[in-house]
């Protein structure tokens, strides 16, 4: 796999092979497709189109999906955009977990949340038919003829309202026969390269990573500029057994792309008084070396050293652009050891 060329110049790339079965390169910026699931608003086809070609011309070569976003939307957008690129030149993830059922409109999933979508309502299934399905289903939309990632969707408290149900969950994937079962044999299988979880907390991304033998994680929003609990346990235990990280959400729903504005978003609502303190304190710091507090939020995970891509999803042509951008400011070591001397960043956050 080329490394991505863009009109940044070479985009940096990290090579990922846990196994030993070639493994994968991802690029250090990735694209989640989200947003082209019409998440929030509508999004014409060719803004979407736009997106995607501005992604790739940045030198973006990781995209990864999922069936939920936008019902199968985001996978079908996918399809004419991958079809004529060459296979060997990107790395492409989608989902596993949730089987979408034709039905009426007013029935279908995500009304308010997805917009303009086919009419579908998800049915959650971690068992060993569900999984490949799923994956079939994937394959039809997005038309390709390999997927190199599998991640099990969605398990955590976020998505199923209780430790019970998300518990109850992670306990469907991995009986004896379920759905953990497909996934490995889909990559012993070389149907894929790397299989893994895409979730919310970096708890449930543990409890995984220690019953099963998973990859990769794809982690949304729990190690970033505000946030670095995931080095209490869960990081260590990644770096001691190979397995990488996609982390989505790094500036934890815009709070870190806008700074502490009234109304801005911390985990998909408006965010508390304590989290708007917090970033304007880090905004400070990082003003003192003449850094923007977005540059300091895009570039703080990859330092990790299990970090394989950031994928921050862009909605239009100019914010991939600027994330692109992004990317190639220097940041000084002293704005990462004025923040530890503040309080403001963990002491064991890696930083160089």
């Amino acid at each position: 796999s080329r490394p991505g060329v863009g009109m940044g110049g070479l985009m940096k790339t990290r090579h990922f092979d846990r196994i030993g079965n070639g493994g994968l390169t991802f690029t250090e910026l990735g694209f989640g497709t989200a947003p082209l699931g019409n998440l929030y608003r509508p999004i014409p086809d060719a803004e979407a189109v736009a997106t995607l070609d501005a992604a790739w011309e940045a030198g973006v070569r990781y995209y990864d999906t999922a069936p939920l976003y936008g019902l199968g939307l985001s996978e079908t957008r996918l399809n004419p955009f991958l079809r004529g690129r060459q296979r060997s030149e990107y790395v492409l993830s989608t989902k596993v977990g949730r089987l979408l059922r034709v039905c009426p409109p007013d029935q279908r999933t995500g009304i308010g949340k997805f917009f303009d979508v086919p009419s579908r309502r998800e049915v959650y299934d971690y068992g060993y038919d569900g999984v490949m399905r799923s994956v079939e289903e994937s394959f039809e939309r997005l038309g390709v003829d390999s997927i190199d990632i599998l991640f099990a969707h969605d398990l955590d408290i976020f998505t199923h309202g209780s430790k019970a149900a998300s518990d109850a969950r992670i306990e469907e994937l991995m009986k004896p026969n379920s759905g953990y079962a497909a996934l490995i044999a889909l990559r012993d299988q070389g149907v894929v390269k790397a299989v893994g979880a895409g979730v919310n907390e970096w708890q449930v991304c543990q409890t995984l990573a220690e019953r099963g033998d998973f990859d990769l994680f794809l982690l949304a929003g729990r190690y970033t500029l505000l946030e670095q609990e995931a080095l209490t346990s869960f990081l260590p235990l990644c770096e001691k057994r190979g397995i990488g990280i996609a982390l989505g959400g790094p500036y934890n729903s815009g709070i870190l792309a806008t700074g502490a504005k009234p109304g801005a978003y911390y985990n998909y609502d408006p965010a508390p008084q304590e989290i708007l303190d917090r970033v304007s304190r880090i905004e400070a710091v990082c003003k003192e070396h003449g850094v923007k507090l977005i540059e300091a939020a895009l570039q703080f995970p990859l330092l990790h050293p299990s970090v394989v891509s950031m994928i921050p999803g862009g909605q239009k042509p100019e914010e991939v652009k600027a994330n692109r951008a992004i990317l190639d400011v220097k940041i000084p070591a002293a704005l990462w050891a004025d923040l530890k001397k503040a309080g403001l960043m963990r002491e064991d956050a890696p930083t160089g």
